[in-house]
C-alpha cells in the first residue's frame, strides 16, 4: 500500500476529464493536479518548449513525492512521454489517440482524428496511425480554437456547436463516421459534437487512460489503503481563481487544496 499522491498535469482543464474517471475508479487515491495555465495552450507551441514545461512540472510534482504521474494531455504526451520515462524514476501514464478502436468500429472506413497541431505533428501520433490505421482512411483535423473555447466555458452553447461544425463539416461530408478526440479538452465538447452530428461515433480515451493508471498502481503495489480518504490538491501556474471557476463550470464543485507552484 502507498498513500502518496498521484501526480497529474495538463495545460488547463482538459485533464480533468481523466481526473474525473480516475477518481471514480480509485476512490481512495489522493491526486495532485498541476494546471499549467500560464502556458496554455500547448497545441501551437514548439515541441521543445512543451517538453521543457513537462520536465519542469514533473520536477515540481516529484518534489511533492508523487508515486506516479499521469500526463493528461495529448500534446504533452506526444512531445515528452518517452523522455520523461527515461529521465525520472516513477511510472508515467500518457495519452494515446484512440485510432485502434475507431478503426475497428468505423463502418465507412473513414475516421477523423481531431487533435492539436502539436499532437498531429508528433512521432507518437505517427506510430499509432502506422500501427492501427492501415486499413482506414485517417483524416487528421487540427481543432484550432477548440481548447480555448473549452477553457473559456463556452461548451454547450451555440458558439460551441458552431465551432465544432466548422471544424468537422468537411470530413463528415466526405464520409467519416467516427471521430477520435485527440485532446483531453475535447472531452468537454462531446455534447456539442453530438448536437451537430447525431450519427457520428465518438472515441474518447479519457476513461481508458484512467483505467491504465489504476492498473499501473495495482501492478506496482502502489494502491492507497482502503480507508484512505480521496483528496484533490491543485497547483495552477497562472490565475488560480479563473481556473477554479472553470472547474466549477465543468462540475468540480469542491474547492481543492492549494499547493504552491
Amino acid at each position: 500500500m502507498d498513500n502518496r499522491p498521484v501526480g497529474m498535469f495538463d495545460s488547463g482543464v482538459g485533464g480533468l476529464s481523466v481526473l474525473r474517471a480516475f477518481q471514480s475508479l480509485a476512490p481512495n487515491e489522493r491526486v495532485l493536479y498541476f494546471a499549467d495555465t500560464a502556458w496554455f495552450p500547448y497545441g501551437p507551441r514548439p515541441a521543445a518548449e512543451v517538453r521543457k514545461r513537462c520536465f519542469a512540472i514533473t520536477q515540481r510534482l516529484l518534489a511533492s513525492d508523487v508515486k506516479m504521474i499521469v500526463v493528461a494531455c495529448n500534446t504533452a504526451s506526444a512531445a515528452a512521454i518517452s523522455d520523461l520515462r527515461e529521465a525520472f524514476p516513477v511510472p508515467f501514464v500518457g495519452m494515446v489517440p484512440g485510432v485502434k478502436p475507431a478503426a475497428v468500429q468505423s463502418r465507412t472506413g473513414r475516421v477523423v482524428i481531431l487533435a492539436t497541431e502539436g499532437t498531429l505533428d508528433g512521432d507518437l501520433y505517427g506510430r499509432v496511425v502506422e500501427d492501427f490505421g492501415r486499413s482506414t482512411v485517417i483524416d487528421a483535423v487540427p481543432g484550432t480554437g477548440l481548447a480555448e473555447l473549452v477553457e473559456a466555458g463556452r461548451t454547450g452553447t451555440p458558439d460551441g456547436t458552431a465551432a465544432v461544425k466548422d471544424v468537422l463539416n468537411r470530413s463528415i461530408a466526405a464520409g467519416a463516421d467516427t471521430v477520435v478526440l485527440g485532446c483531453t479538452h475535447y472531452h468537454f465538447l462531446i455534447g456539442d459534437i453530438r448536437a451537430a452530428f447525431p450519427q457520428l461515433a465518438i472515441v474518447d480515451t479519457s476513461e481508458a487512460v484512467a483505467r491504465r493508471a489504476v492498473q499501473v498502481l495495482d501492478d506496482g503495489g502502489m494502491r492507497a489503503d482502503s480507508d484512505n480518504q480521496q483528496r484533490l490538491d491543485l497547483i495552477v501556474s497562472g490565475d488560480s481563481a479563473s481556473f477554479r471557476e472553470a472547474m466549477g463550470r465543468l462540475g468540480f464543485p469542491a474547492t481543492p487544496q492549494e499547493a504552491t507552484a
